[in-house]
């Protein structure tokens, strides 16, 4: 299994309130906006990335950070091996992430 990005999630009560200062001041660029989730980053670096969340999706709480890995199943895997508790999920969400947490 290999990491392929790590994201940070920021809490907030209304996700169009980081527009201003993510999108307008600093320039970057709006790569998704889903209602409950906003995230800005760089289309000419993917590096550049962060997430603004008034819940984590699913009525799921928001989690701190955002891991993309290439293999889901040994991720879930892992963690259950280290008594790490999976508190949600495998699941497949409706936005079409399969996650958990």
């Amino acid at each position: 299994m290999k990491v392929k990005r790590i994201v940070a999630n920021v809490e907030i009560q209304d996700t169009v309130e980081a527009k201003y200062f993510y999108g307008e001041l600093l320039g970057l660029d709006q790569l998704m906006d889903m209602g409950f989730i906003a995230t800005y980053g760089s289309h000419e670096k993917m590096d550049t990335q962060i997430n603004f969340l008034s819940e984590g999706g699913s009525g799921t709480p928001v989690p701190d950070l955002s891991i993309e890995v290439d293999n889901l199943d040994e991720a879930v895997t892992r963690m259950k091996e280290a008594g790490i508790p999976v508190e949600y999920g495998p699941v497949e969400e409706p936005w079409g992430v399969r996650r958990f947490l």
